[in-house]
């Protein structure tokens, strides 16, 4: 039985430098509706780091190409924070190494199968058995993409 090719979808690797750097942030809701004008604007400092990543030696950041992950909230050119102290569980998107290739993609653990699901009804799921070459790099943890 072959495994199916897969292309990788993951376009750039790249590691936690560590940064230094906070950015305003309102504490006031926005609204998506009627803004309310009597809120109280509080201001304080965001620091990008404290929000994002929660075990900086363990952390890095992997670009995304492809659509597979498109129901998932996941675009081509969306960076990916990765976090490979993170245990994966069932139903985590993670970063997978499989048969020579990096891909991100949803695990399903159950009845003594593993399979890796894309998030997009164009692509079906890989089934890992015990001769594919799998490794699971990290389990993503935020999802950054432009607006």
């Amino acid at each position: 039985m072959g495994f199916p090719k897969i292309k990788s979808n993951i376009s750039e690797i790249s590691s936690y430098t560590g940064s230094k750097e906070k950015y305003p942030m309102f504490i006031a809701r926005v609204q998506a509706g009627f803004p309310s004008p009597g809120d109280d604007y509080i201001e304080k400092n965001l620091d990008l780091n404290e929000l994002l990543i929660k075990n900086p030696s363990a952390t890095f950041f992997v670009k995304v190409e492809g659509d597979s992950m498109v129901n998932a909230g996941i675009n081509s050119g969306d960076t990916l924070v990765v976090d490979k102290a993170v245990e994966a569980k069932d139903k985590s998107v993670v970063i997978a190494y499989i048969n020579g290739e990096l891909t991100v993609k949803r695990i399903w653990l159950g009845k003594g199968k593993v399979f890796l699901n894309p998030e997009n009804e164009d692509f079906s799921p890989i089934e890992v058995t015990e001769e594919t070459d799998f490794d699971i790099w990290g389990v993503v943890t935020y999802v950054i993409h432009k607006v």
